[in-house]
């Protein structure tokens, strides 16, 4: 084998190497193309991700909001109480004072 024999076979070689390349290239860009119905897909279902964590943002709102009203609500329900309670507390002594002076006012008699 010459020198002239040698290049051409190497040129061949390389040649059909290049070609091997560029049907391996071109068969993983036909078998990975994202279509346009996967593209539309992908669209909707992004903008309904959105849109649930819109609702998701909404429903925190409105429960952070409601837990401050009950959270109000029930402090002026304790605080109610606890007033009922010291009046409860200071009917029941000045009952207990009333019937100790009805005793001593009976037993005088």
């Amino acid at each position: 084998m010459d020198r002239t024999e040698f290049v051409i076979t190497t040129a061949i070689i390389l040649f059909v190497a290049f070609c091997l390349g560029w049907f391996a290239n071109w068969l993983v860009h036909r078998f990975t193309r994202v279509s346009q119905a996967d593209m539309d897909q992908l669209e909707r279902m992004s903008q309904e991700l959105h849109e649930a964590e819109e609702t998701r943002d909404q429903a925190i709102t409105y429960l952070q909001q409601r837990e401050a009203e009950l959270t109000n609500q029930l402090a002026q329900t304790e605080a109610e109480l606890a007033a009922a309670m010291e009046g409860l507390r200071d009917a029941r002594h000045e009952a207990e004072e009333l019937r100790v002076y009805l005793e001593r006012v009976t037993a005088t008699r």
